[in-house]
């Protein structure tokens, strides 16, 4: 027996006995002893043991029948302010964001479901300025009001257009992607060909953490933020930009877009990247100085092969693979373990934490990215920890703890933590979705035998 239960037995003795003691030290024994029961009655978190992956794993099937069911009924909501269609999203209070998009059709993809990557973003396009400025998110919340839509609409319209093998929808509304790409070339103002993130000032949070979707990460997105997360998805998007174009006829806007995508390649290694530590950092366009963080934003060159090989094997050696920074227990953590706020907790804040927590697509895109640099052994390690770390709770959770592998977050979540449980069998049928080339979009359910419904 531990010693707190001793305790506790003590002090029921004592409390029992009124005679022994006076009413007050009576009093505040026994509110001691009600406390100690209430804290070794709350129910810990401890990990199951790993398990390797499965397609037959009834656990797997299971926890997908589940989710599917969430989403069916939390997720698929009918949007009556703009475009009066069922929209998809990860979060009940009925409010569909950016970049969550993306990754959630993905999730869909595997299901060989592609309606939501058009419907949700016809209700962004409605709401869509002169100037091509689309605000992050819409719904009955007041958020992002002064965000641009992240850089993921090109690869959305990529993504649903390829399975349906018809783009008549993104020749519809080429112009209007265009004009929202080019808005966000605006964000530049010292015209070095960077973009920043920007936004209002947020209690507790930068306006350019909150708009790079990392909510709290204050201290790397400083001032006007270059970040490396967004001018990587900025180089996606062109590309993208490039294959649409070729697809529906636009000859001369195909060499613009690779052309663009080059030049920002080259300015993303030429400011960003630190030879020094082998790592590639934010920068403050508002005074000129690189802001010396350790984000898992760092890692985003990998995923959009902004990085060379080089590069690439110095932020793997010194850095993923490094105990004392990213290879926590259940890898990657949003910040480096060396940083003076990486923490596993809120402390205080409200909101998502990335400060320390693994998020699901982040491992995503580092998983890919690092097949494409041929690290096949470590992309699938984290691959299975990652889906451990998601099946070993009893539902699917927004984030995670990185020392711990529980969730965190909103409880059920049914958005990009999704991915988790399909990332294993990506890597290992080396099919990669977020491939701006990939033409066969895989219904993936299809090797597991769940159907969505």
């Amino acid at each position: 027996m531990s010693s707190f239960p001793r305790v506790g037995i003590f002090l029921l003795v004592i409390c029992s006995k009124p005679q022994t003691i006076n009413k007050k030290v009576q009093m505040a024994l026994c509110v001691l002893m009600l406390t100690i029961s209430f804290l070794f009655s709350q129910e810990k978190y401890v990990a199951p043991p790993h398990q390797e992956f499965d397609v037959n794993s009834i656990i797997l099937k299971t926890r997908l029948r589940e989710l599917n069911e969430d989403i069916l009924r939390n997720g698929i909501l009918l949007d009556t302010t703009i475009t009066n269609k069922k929209l998809l999203t990860g979060y009940k209070y009925e409010q569909f964001y950016d970049w969550d998009l993306y990754f959630e059709n993905i999730y869909m993809s595997y299901y060989g479901i592609s309606n939501f990557n058009f419907d949700n973003l016809e209700g962004f396009f409605a709401i869509q300025h002169p100037d091509g400025f689309i605000k992050r998110c819409f719904g009955p919340k007041p958020f992002g009001l002064t965000h641009h839509f992240k850089p993921f609409i090109a690869q959305i319209i990529v993504l649903g257009s390829r399975q349906t093998g018809n783009w008549k929808w993104a020749k519809k509304y080429y112009e209007q992607t265009k004009l929202y790409l080019k808005h966000w070339f605006e964000y530049d103002t010292d015209k070095n060909g960077l973009c920043f993130w920007s936004g209002k000032q947020m209690k507790g949070w930068s306006g350019a953490s909150d708009h790079s979707g990392m909510d709290n990460q204050n201290t790397r997105t400083l001032g006007k933020s270059e970040g490396v997360d967004l001018n990587c998805y900025l180089v996606r998007e062109l590309e993208a930009m490039a294959v649409i174009a070729k697809e529906i006829g636009r000859k001369k806007d195909i060499t613009q877009y690779k052309e663009h995508a080059k030049q920002l390649k080259a300015l993303i290694n030429e400011h960003l990247w630190d030879d020094k530590s082998g790592f590639y950092y934010d920068r403050n366009e508002e005074d000129g100085k690189t802001t010396f963080v350790k984000s898992v934003s760092g890692f985003t060159p990998i995923w959009a092969g902004v990085a060379s090989k080089t590069q690439v094997k110095r932020m793997v050696e010194e850095h993923l693979k490094n105990t004392k920074e990213f290879w926590s227990t259940y890898p990657v953590p949003s910040y480096a373990m060396t940083e003076p706020d990486y923490r596993q907790n809120y402390q205080g804040q409200k909101g998502c934490n990335w400060k320390g927590n693994t998020w699901i697509p982040t491992n995503y895109m580092i998983c890919h990215g690092l097949m494409d640099y041929n690290y096949e052994e470590i992309a699938k390690e984290i691959a299975l920890k990652t889906y451990n770390m998601v099946l070993g709770n009893k539902a699917t959770r927004e984030f995670y703890n990185a020392e711990t592998g529980e969730g965190n977050g909103m409880n059920p979540f049914f958005g990009w933590s999704s991915l988790a449980y399909f990332l294993p069998l990506e890597l290992e049928l080396d099919y990669n979705p977020t491939n701006i080339n990939e033409t066969n979009i895989q219904k993936l359910s299809e090797e597991i035998g769940i159907n969505f419904k």
